[in-house]
């Protein structure tokens, strides 16, 4: 169970921003809230400069892909998670809003300038869009890759692989190519794999 005073601020939070949020919790004794995406800004920064609550510290942004979560009414696949932490009243809350491939996303730097890399970061690896943004690049992968490595649905050996071609003395990429030999095993048969024993 949380703490009073977080309950306190859970509740104080919800009669101040009213409409801005859908719903807030507790996941692991760590307020939760799930905010309109639409009006992410003004709850970012009621949350840093309001005298209650001064979460002053932008923690973390990062990104969640639920592929089968298609309902409009959840925001969409994607799910765009910032941490702030208050080090005046030693409290973090998590804030929680959806988001689409199609979405744009409000930029977070006019609050927390903290927040540039983190969103290019989810833009890397997740694809998500963020409007305002000023330089919203790959930030983990090479320029010229190809999808969103942390999407659920991204293969795991990637489509293209590089190397370096000898011949043209310069990095090519490919597609990649997973090749293996058909093996046919009969697992009812004790002897299958004993080719290279010597009887005496």
């Amino acid at each position: 169970m949380p703490g009073e005073a977080l309950q306190d601020l859970a509740d104080y939070i919800a009669e101040k921003l009213g409409d801005a949020i859908f719903s807030h919790g507790f996941e692991k004794d760590e307020l939760t809230i799930i905010a309109d995406r639409e009006k992410i800004q003004s709850v970012l920064q009621f949350l840093r400069d309001d005298k209650e609550c001064k979460f002053q510290l932008l923690m973390d942004v990062c990104g969640v892909d639920y592929p089968d979560r298609v309902r409009p009414e959840d925001g969409g696949r994607f799910e765009v998670v910032y941490n702030l932490l208050s080090m005046r009243h030693n409290h973090r809350v998590r804030v929680k809003i959806g988001a689409d491939e199609d979405t744009l996303v409000p930029s977070a730097i006019g609050v927390y300038p903290s927040a540039n890399w983190f969103e290019r970061e989810v833009f890397d690896m997740y694809g998500v869009y963020f409007d305002g943004h000023p330089d919203l690049r790959r930030i983990l992968t090479d320029y010229g890759f190809e999808g969103h490595p942390q999407r659920k649905d991204f293969p795991l050996t990637g489509y293209v692989e590089l190397r370096y071609d000898e011949e043209l003395k310069r990095v090519v990429y490919e597609p990649v190519k997973l090749q293996q030999d058909f093996r046919v095993f009969d697992n009812l048969s004790p002897w299958e794999a004993m080719t290279d024993v010597q009887l005496p």
